[in-house]
């Protein structure tokens, strides 16, 4: 089969490998269409995860089950499927409270072992979801909208009236659909491309341009205010927009050894509760129930379908300038 390969930090190939063969409790999967995330780049710098070189990464995908090992039941050859990429242990204090994504020695498929950026995949049999009908593109977004649906359970969307997004990307328009789906009906985006806001409007959600009069009259009026980009200096500012009593999520991921600034006081003041999100927690599920609810206009957050010899020139630099979600689509 083919596969991407990281082979070591910031190296990156298109190779053929042996195709793979399920052991007892797994299923073969043959990937129909595999997202690039944030994620996926930080592993090939080796920003994230533990860098286990050699690696195929991709942990948003779905496909199509085509070999079944033993002690595998209620499944079947040609079952279309999604994958929960998430790896816990069970045993840690975390697995123990039902916070699988906390796991102390969490790994993940396309993270820690070989995931979806290749033409075949062996996964647990408890890993896999079915998708019945719904077309492989939206299924393979079940992933980044179950890590936003767990985010906006540590935000107390349910308790929100209106809601601010910092970044306007693939993520931040799906942590905007998400909020959607949780209820809020007054949802705003902010961005500096003027592009992006014009899609944001498209999809029926305030558009807000970074340093803006309108911007700057949302201080301290928003429930839920949420940073999507990961950038230190808008994640430093979240509590200046958050209203009395709302909930600040830090949801972007910025480097490590970032810091920011926070009041104490202002916090106590203004009853003020900061929330950080990681990963998804066994919500596949909820995720596919919220794809199938938003409909197929949800396409339109991924940018490119494309083929896995120019998956490997995105990873390599060479990927489009402008885009949003970028997929491999068989």
């Amino acid at each position: 089969m083919r596969a991407i390969v990281f082979n070591q930090r910031n190296n990156v190939t298109l190779q053929e490998r042996p195709d793979p063969k399920p052991g007892a409790g797994e299923v073969l999967v043959e990937v129909q269409a595999s997202g690039i995330c944030g994620t996926d780049v930080e592993i090939l710098h080796g920003n994230y995860g533990t860098s286990a070189y050699p690696l195929i990464p991709g942990h948003e995908y779905a496909g199509t089950i085509i070999e079944i090992g033993d002690n595998v039941f209620n499944m079947k050859i040609g079952d279309r499927v999604v994958v929960d990429p998430n790896i816990e242990c069970n045993e840690c204090s975390a697995c123990k409270r039902g916070w699988a994504h906390l796991c102390e020695s969490l790994g993940a498929y396309g993270v820690t072992t070989d995931g979806g950026f290749s033409e075949y995949s062996v996964v647990k049999a408890t890993h896999i979801h079915q998708i019945g009908d719904m077309p492989f593109d939206i299924a393979a977004l079940a992933e980044p909208l179950g890590c936003v649906l767990n985010g906006l359970s540590a935000g107390q969307a349910e308790r929100a009236k209106n809601a601010l997004v910092f970044g306007a990307g693939p993520i931040g328009l799906l942590m905007a659909i998400g909020m959607r789906l949780s209820g809020v009906k007054d949802v705003s985006l902010v961005d500096i491309d003027e592009s992006r806001l014009d899609l944001a409007e498209s999809f029926n959600f305030n558009a807000v341009a970074t340093g803006s009069d309108r911007l700057n009259a949302m201080c301290q009026n928003i429930d839920l205010v949420a940073d999507a980009t990961g950038v230190a200096s808008v994640a430093g500012d979240l509590t200046k927009y958050i209203a009395n009593g709302g909930v600040g999520l830090f949801f972007g991921v910025c480097p490590q050894d970032v810091r920011v600034e926070i009041a104490p006081f202002e916090l106590f003041r203004r009853q003020i509760t900061l929330a950080g999100s990681h990963s998804l927690n066994h919500n596949i599920p909820d995720a596919l129930a919220g794809l199938q609810a938003y409909g197929d206009d949800i396409r339109r957050v991924v940018s490119h379908r494309i083929s896995l010899d120019e998956i490997a020139d995105v990873f390599a630099g060479k990927g489009p300038k402008k885009s949003l979600k970028i997929q491999y689509l068989k």
